[in-house]
């Protein structure tokens, strides 16, 4: 694309290369491990960002989650449904989404949030952490960094990103009412050379 994609565009366009280059994240698999252990059978959750469907809304289901996965990429969504029959999907922003149920006992977000303004950022994460029911799980994943409309080629693609720095989803999360249980970074390599090294933010949140 010579000009700079939406997330919907760009997501559209990717489809399963995206999966192929991050679809096997070590950690995000660890993450999904230690929020499966969690949670009981039938636990309903949010997967924001849900793209393909793998490894979050698989893994989910897998472990006898009620999960609902939904995306900005239409293509992302077919694909979800055919991947994942057992979990529900549907094409939305997380910027705009409205659920329908009262509460999650867990809210998923890996990766959903880098293709929008830092101001943008800091009001879906206070929007996520709103739908986590008391007793529930947020947990979620990005690029960290005080970055704000930054131009780069990613995946073939001119993209514009923003993000905010460890400190500040930390605070954003606190200010939003979940207890912070514990966060890291690690560097991911993606698969095939498709995009460059990343350092990832994870952070594992409780609402009390």
């Amino acid at each position: 694309m010579s000009d700079h994609g939406s997330a919907a565009e760009v997501f559209d366009a990717l489809a399963e290369r995206y999966e192929e280059a991050f679809g096997q994240v070590p950690a995000q698999r660890e993450a999904l491990d230690w929020l499966t252990a969690r949670l009981p059978r039938g636990a309903r959750v949010l997967d924001v960002g849900s793209g393909t469907g793998r490894p979050t809304a698989e893994a989910l289901a897998a472990a006898g989650c009620a999960v609902t996965g939904i995306d900005v990429s239409r293509e992302m969504v077919a694909l979800a449904r055919a991947r994942v029959p057992r979990a529900r999907f549907e094409q939305a922003d997380v910027r705009t989404y409205t659920p329908a149920e009262d509460g999650f006992e867990a809210v998923c977000s890996f990766f959903p949030l880098l293709m929008m303004d830092q101001p943008e950022v800091a009001a879906a994460l206070g929007r996520m952490a709103s739908w986590v029911a008391p007793g529930g799980y947020f947990v979620m994943a990005t690029v960290p960094g005080d970055i704000r409309n930054l131009d780069i080629e990613w995946m073939g693609h001119r993209v514009t990103v923003s993000s905010l720095s460890t400190e500040d989803h930390l605070t954003t999360l606190a200010a939003a009412g979940l207890e912070v249980l514990d966060h890291h970074t690690r560097v991911f390599h993606p698969q095939g050379g498709l995009a460059d090294p990343e350092e990832h933010l994870f952070c594992f949140a409780r609402r009390p």
